[in-house]
C-alpha cells in the first residue's frame, strides 16, 4: 500500500500546524529475512482479497502455493496460472483430502462462508489463515474461536494492524507520547461501487455478497472491524457501546446496504472512537488518529505521523532527528534506528513501509508456521474484532445504541 506524495501533505496539513514527526518503523521488521526450504501451503478463494494474498505471498520464498481451490474453475485455473505446477480445485474438502502434503491454508472466500472451511482445515490438520472479518455471525465468529482453541494448529486471524511494523512502532509510543488519550478517530473512504460482474458459473447475488443484506455486514463490518481492532489493541479493552447511522447516498441501484456510514464507538471510561465510512468519496482515503494531551498520533496503514504539542516535553530521541518543514512550524522526521542510518547517510530517506500491510500480517502467519513465532492475531481476538464488527452494522441497520457484551 504505498502513498504518494501529494497524499502525504494532505496528512500532514489535515492535522494542523503541529510539529511532525514520521513514525519509521525498525529495519528488521519492515523487511522481514526468510530462511529455509519452501512449505507447500494452498490459496481457498481465488477472488479478489484471494488474488491479493497470492501476489504477497510470491514474495515470500519459504511459502510454495501448491493448490488453489475456487468454486469458478476459472478463478481457479487463472490464479494456478501465476504459478508452478499447482493443482486446482472447486472443494475445498477435496483439496484437504488430496493433497496431505499441503500444512497450511489461506482462507479468502465470502465472509459468511468461512467458519465450515476453517472448521474443516484445522480438524484436518492444517494451520489456518483466515481472512477478516472471521464471520458474518457472532455464533459463527465463537465457533472459529473455538475450533481454533481446541487445535495444535497455528490459527491467525487476517487483522492486519497488529503485524504492521509502522502499527506496532506506533503502539509503544502511545503511552510515552501521547500521555492522558482525549480522543479518537477514523474514516475509510473510496469510490466505488462494490458491484461487480458475475463470473460464468456464479450468481450475481453470490458475486455481489457484499451487498446482499442477509449475508453482509457492509462497511462497519466488511472494513472497519480492521480498524476497530487498532483501538481495540492500542487501547487493551473493547467498546462497551455503539451507535451508528447510515444511507445510501450514491449508489441507488437498488441496494439495501448503506454505502455511507458513520459511528460512534464508546469505552467504559467515556472515551469515543468516531468513525466514518463511505463508496461514494475516496478524499482522505483511511487512515486513524489518537490524540492526547501531549500529542496526535496518524496512521494510514503504510505511514505514520506523530505530531507533538508546542508544550509537550522533549524526549532523548529527538537528538537523532532531521528537520523537516509542517506548515508553519517545523517538524521532526523520527527514524527507529537513527545512529545507524545517520552513519550511512540516509537520515533523509524517508517515511513509509516496503510492503503493504496485508504482507506483514501473511508473513507472521508464515513465521509462526515455520519457525513456531507467536501468532500476531489469534483466532480469539479476531473473533472479538468480528463482534464489535456484526454490532457496529447491526446499529447502522437499526438506528439503535447496541451494547456490546463483555469479552472475558
Amino acid at each position: 500500500m504505498t502513498m504518494p506524495s501529494d497524499r502525504r501533505t494532505f496528512l500532514a496539513q489535515s492535522l494542523g500546524a503541529l510539529a511532525g514527526v514520521a513514525l519509521l518503523p525498525h529495519a528488521m521488521d519492515a523487511a522481514p529475512l526468510w530462511q529455509g526450504t519452501p512449505r507447500k501451503m494452498a490459496l481457498i478463494g481465488a477472488g479478489r482479497q484471494g488474488r491479493a494474498i497470492l501476489t504477497e505471498l510470491l514474495n515470500i520464498p519459504v511459502v510454495e502455493v501448491a493448490a488453489i481451490c475456487d468454486v469458478v474453475p476459472a478463478r481457479a485455473e487463472a490464479a494456478a496460472g501465476r504459478l508452478k505446477g499447482a493443482e486446482t480445485f472447486t472443494d475445498h474438502r477435496a483439496l484437504l483430502e488430496k493433497r496431505p502434503d499441503v500444512e497450511a491454508v489461506f482462507v479468502a472466500t465470502p465472509t459468511h462462508l468461512h467458519r465450515g472451511i476453517v472448521e474443516d482445515a484445522l480438524q484436518a490438520g492444517r494451520h489456518v489463515f483466515c481472512e477478516s472479518p472471521l464471520a458474518s455471525t457472532i455464533d459463527d465468529a465463537r465457533g472459529i474461536a473455538a475450533a481454533a482453541a481446541a487445535s495444535k494448529q497455528v490459527c491467525h486471524a487476517g487483522f492486519q494492524g497488529r503485524s504492521n511494523p509502522m502499527y506496532r512502532r506506533a503502539q509503544r509510543l502511545m503511552l510515552t507520547e501521547l500521555r492522558d488519550l482525549v480522543s479518537m478517530r477514523a474514516q475509510w473512504n473510496r469510490k466505488t461501487s462494490w458491484r461487480f460482474p458475475a463470473p460464468e458459473g456464479l450468481s450475481a447475488r453470490d458475486a455481489n455478497w457484499r451487498l446482499d443484506p442477509e449475508v453482509s455486514l457492509g462497511l462497519p463490518g466488511e472494513v472497519g472491524a480492521q480498524q476497530f481492532d487498532v483501538a481495540h489493541w492500542y487501547r487493551g479493552a473493547y467498546p462497551v457501546r455503539v451507535s451508528g447511522r447510515g444511507a445510501v447516498r450514491l449508489h441507488n441501484d437498488g441496494r439495501k446496504v448503506a454505502d455511507t456510514v458513520s459511528l460512534d464507538l464508546e469505552w467504559a471510561d467515556g472515551i469515543s472512537l468516531r468513525y466514518d465510512a463511505t463508496l461514494a468519496n475516496s478524499f482522505g482515503s483511511q487512515y486513524e488518529v489518537f490524540s492526547g494531551a501531549n500529542g496526535t498520533i496518524q496512521l494510514a496503514w503504510s505511514h505514520g505521523w506523530l505530531f507533538k504539542e508546542a508544550d509537550a516535553p522533549t524526549q532523548g530521541w529527538e537528538v537523532y532527528a532531521t528537520r523537516q518543514q509542517v506548515l508553519n512550524d517545523e517538524g521532526i522526521v523520527l527514524l527507529a534506528d537513527a545512529t545507524k542510518l545517520a552513519a550511512q547517510g540516509e537520515l533523509k530517506a524517508g517515511a513509509g513501509l516496503p510492503h503493504s500491510s496485508l504482507y506483514y500480517a501473511l508473513a507472521d502467519f508464515v513465521k509462526s508456521v515455520t519457525e513456531g513465532a507467536p501468532v500476531a492475531c489469534s483466532a480469539e481476538e479476531g473473533a472479538r474484532a468480528t463482534i464489535v464488527g456484526i454490532l457496529a452494522h447491526e446499529a447502522v441497520v437499526s438506528g439503535r445504541t447496541i451494547d456490546i457484551p463483555s469479552f472475558g
